[in-house]
């Protein structure tokens, strides 16, 4: 191995593991950075057992834990990374700018302090945590896990999405990590934190593996998140496997409402994270003609300079320029058709070193149900559409977050009714709002945890 190089060993029930069959990590310019063991399917099989033979920590253990694991994870050298470290290699590795890491990593760390308040925001009224609570001497619902083992295969884009999954630790369920090969810095940071914190290493397991040996890791565990694409969320909908796939969140600006009045929230709805979220805007539908809309968008946006990920200043997700092309070449042909305000000749602007900042996109379309509209892209491409009480819900539905600047209380309680919009914004708040205590696509809870009644004497 280059010596130069990060070592990124799997973390397994018996402590860091080496694997003979190891991958190469690079930079956005294809520079490399890190070595990242890749275990074999029998190394899962039996990190998987160990995880279902293991005793879950006690409650008041592992909320001290989550907290001592956070200020690790900010306050102290890990994996040979200070955290001003990781956080730069992290930026330049996964092409999201620095200021969204670091945002991302504070969310980690909040996530860690708050996590056992946070999960039990799920628990029904009616229910207590403990059967040796006083309520059950009368009868009374406790909420318990369904099962004891959680995988998760975890999404690369964004560092985020690892503040979600620690909840499952605060309920008890022992938890394998499958890293993102594109970044795999945070849960291994993550992870070894934990550790250092009291989870043991039956507690909690980093497996960095081959495809072959993926669904060897859901398959052994009791439930699973997952992250992908439309493919994704078909595979495992229904399943003991909880997809997470495209946001599509959406904004919607009726008649009365002045655009101008709320154009800082629509332009940071779709720009903010360098709109490699899920919850940020790729379409906004307006009552009335949405070129001026569109237009207003597009001059801010085209305004965003164009940067390398780890400057304190960049705002634009950056990819290899190979990559960047071919979402470049995928967008030109989908958009054909439409009205482009901006990125009508293409998106990328390469920095020089092999890497290339994924500039943003605002088409314009004729209806509100063009197929466009559901096509979502990892940086600012969003799509403005006409739209009319007469169109009905139907195009704003499949909306992870929904921001409608009304305060029409039939249509408010329709769209709060329809089961496809995971989250009502009302008024002047962006899409990407989130805070911990508060469902990003249900309660996490909804559906690792369940009711039993107890009586006792």
């Amino acid at each position: 191995m280059d010596a130069g190089l990060i070592t990124l060993d799997a973390l397994g029930p018996s402590g860091p593991f080496r694997a003979r069959k190891r991958m190469t990590v690079t930079d956005v310019a294809g520079a490399p950075v890190a070595e990242l063991s890749l275990v074999p399917k029998l190394f899962v099989t039996r990190a998987m057992d160990a995880l279902r033979k293991a005793r879950t920590l006690p409650a008041a253990e592992r909320t001290a834990a989550l907290a001592r694991a956070g200020r690790i994870f900010a306050e102290e050298t890990v994996d040979g990374l200070t955290f001003e470290e990781y956080q730069r290699t992290v930026a330049r590795v996964s092409g999201v700018p620095m200021g969204v890491v670091r945002a991302a990593t504070a969310a980690i760390i909040e996530a860690t302090e708050v996590a056992p308040v946070a999960a039990y925001q799920a628990r029904p009224v009616g229910a207590v945590d403990d059967w040796r609570a006083e309520e059950t001497r009368r009868g009374s619902a406790v909420w318990t896990r369904k099962g004891d083992v959680f995988a998760v295969h975890a999404a690369g884009n964004h560092p985020g999405p690892h503040s979600l999954w620690v909840e499952a630790l605060a309920m008890g369920y022992r938890v394998a990590v499958r890293p993102s090969r594109r970044e795999p810095f945070t849960p291994h940071r993550l992870i070894s934190a934990l550790r250092a914190a009291g989870f043991g290493a039956d507690q909690v397991v980093l497996l960095p593996t081959d495809y072959d040996a993926a669904d060897e890791i859901l398959r052994s565990a009791d439930y699973g998140l997952v992250y992908g694409g439309d493919e994704v969320v078909r595979k495992y909908a229904g399943t003991r496997v909880l997809p997470q796939g495209p946001g599509r969140s959406k904004m919607l600006v009726p008649a009365g409402t002045d655009w101008r009045d709320h154009l800082d929230t629509i332009v940071d709805s779709i720009a903010h994270q360098g709109g490699v979220a899920c919850i940020n805007a790729t379409t906004v539908l307006v009552e009335g003609d949405p070129a001026p809309l569109a237009q207003a968008i597009a001059e801010r946006l085209a305004a965003i300079p164009s940067l390398p990920p780890e400057d304190e200043k960049a705002v634009l997700a950056v990819q290899p320029a190979e990559g960047a092309r071919k979402l470049e070449a995928f967008l030109l042909a989908r958009a054909a058709g439409t009205t482009a305000h901006l990125g009508g000749d293409g998106i990328v602007e390469e920095l020089g070193d092999g890497s290339a900042v994924l500039r943003p996109a605002v088409h314009q379309l004729d209806r509100p149900d063009a197929e466009q509209a559901g096509i979502e892209l990892p940086f600012p491409c969003v799509w403005v559409a006409p739209w009319s009480p007469a169109d009905g819900i139907g195009p704003l539905r499949n909306s992870l977050v929904l921001t409608a600047f009304t305060d029409d209380e039939a249509l408010i309680d329709e769209l709060l009714a329809e089961p496809t919009i995971s989250n009502l914004y009302l008024g002047d708040h962006p899409t990407y709002w989130i805070r911990p205590g508060v469902p990003h696509d249900s309660y996490l809870g909804e559906f690792l945890m369940r009711t039993k009644t107890v009586i006792r004497d």
